[in-house]
């Protein structure tokens, strides 16, 4: 079993990382491979409404960022996306790649179990919380909870991992995701058929 995570954030490792290395480190206990990979600080190019993808079965355009990320997904038996709060929502440059991947590629990603993590100084993290979990619950994809709402406080380099609580938050979703996964593989029920 793999988690592919994604870290939204334009710093490589900073507090969003953290978050994100701490929900790894919980499931590699629990014998669940991972990759995190980080979207960097280039442009990342939106979506252009062309519908191209419906063709190609992929995204019109071939930028490495999102050939990673959507190689990986194919591989990743679940997902989580971490972001920064940016004015009370997840990184702009985060959310053009999740659209374009979710547009072009979301019956790579449909029930496979997924997480959304939020980093904030103080506020705003609930509404990025909402904003990336829309991309699972409106593709079919089970949302994994923790013990309290994913997110954690921090502003400067390093803070993330003085959030004593957030921090425990992040373990309880990577024991939550692994346990998830576990009881998903037993293969007990197939997936729903899709109505047309």
């Amino acid at each position: 079993m793999k988690v592919l995570l994604l870290n939204g954030s334009p710093r490589k490792e900073g507090n969003t990382f953290a978050a994100l290395t701490e929900v790894a480190g919980a499931l590699e206990k629990n014998g669940v491979q991972t990759k995190i990979i980080s979207i960097g600080n280039k442009p990342v190019q939106g979506c252009i409404a062309c519908n191209k993808c419906g063709e190609l079965g992929r995204c019109i355009f071939k930028d490495e960022l999102y050939e990673k990320v959507l190689e990986e997904v194919k591989e990743a038996d679940g997902f989580i996306v971490g972001s920064p709060v940016f004015y009370a929502g997840p990184n702009g440059a985060l959310c053009a790649l999740l659209d374009r991947l979710f547009y072009s590629g979301g019956r790579l990603l449909a029930y496979k179990p997924a997480a959304a993590v939020a980093v904030c100084r103080r506020g705003g993290a609930s509404a990025a919380f909402d904003r990336l979990n829309k991309y699972f619950t409106i593709n079919n994809m089970p949302v994994v909870p923790s013990q309290y709402w994913n997110f954690v406080h921090g502003a400067k380099p390093g803070e993330a991992k003085q959030d004593a609580e957030g921090m425990q938050v992040m373990r309880v979703l990577g024991n939550n995701m692994a346990w998830m996964l576990k009881n998903l593989s037993s293969g007990a029920a197939p997936i729903p058929e899709k109505e047309a």
